[in-house]
């Protein structure tokens, strides 16, 4: 009996060691944002957005569309900090250029009325998935406060920083 409970306790000795193998392994390919790579992302878009002069709230959210990152630029609207926060979200979830998602919800699109769903989504220009250097989707960016199009603009030129 106390042979086969030494044998099971070194089996599970070496489970434990697999499995703990196993984890270090995938904790060193994340496939989520690091706060480095947030930061530097945040960074390079608001670098962006004080070169065209436009004030901007700016999130970035992780792989579990989490907010990871926001700054709220000087004097910028009070009511972009959600929209910036929802864009990053919105283009988590459905891993695609807020943009582009718009232009399948206008009426008669495939999915009208899906910005209702998720506790609201926004579905014009300014989130923007943000990809490693494998082309592994890590977050998303989320910028508010331009026009749609410096939105974008700025969204996109964060988003690069960290593959450039």
């Amino acid at each position: 009996m106390k042979k086969a409970k030494a044998q099971l306790n070194i089996i599970a000795a070496l489970v434990f060691l697999l499995a703990l193998k196993t984890f270090s392994a995938h904790a060193q390919i994340s496939n989520d944002i690091t706060h480095e790579e947030a930061l530097k992302i945040i960074l390079e878009a608001k670098k962006e957005a004080e070169e065209t002069d436009v004030l901007v709230n700016i999130a970035v959210v992780d792989a579990g569309a989490n907010l990871k990152a926001f700054i709220r630029m000087d004097e910028s609207f009070l009511g972009s900090i959600d929209v910036a926060i929802k864009k990053a979200k919105t283009a988590r979830y459905f891993n695609i250029d807020t943009g582009k998602l718009g232009e399948l919800t206008q009426p008669g699109g495939i999915i009208y009325n899906i910005e209702h769903s998720n506790g609201g989504l926004i579905t014009f220009p300014g989130g923007i998935p943000i990809k490693n250097k494998e082309g592994k989707i890590i977050g998303a960016i989320g910028v508010s406060g331009g026009t749609i199009e410096q939105d974008r603009a700025i969204a996109i030129t964060g988003a690069k920083a960290i593959i450039d």
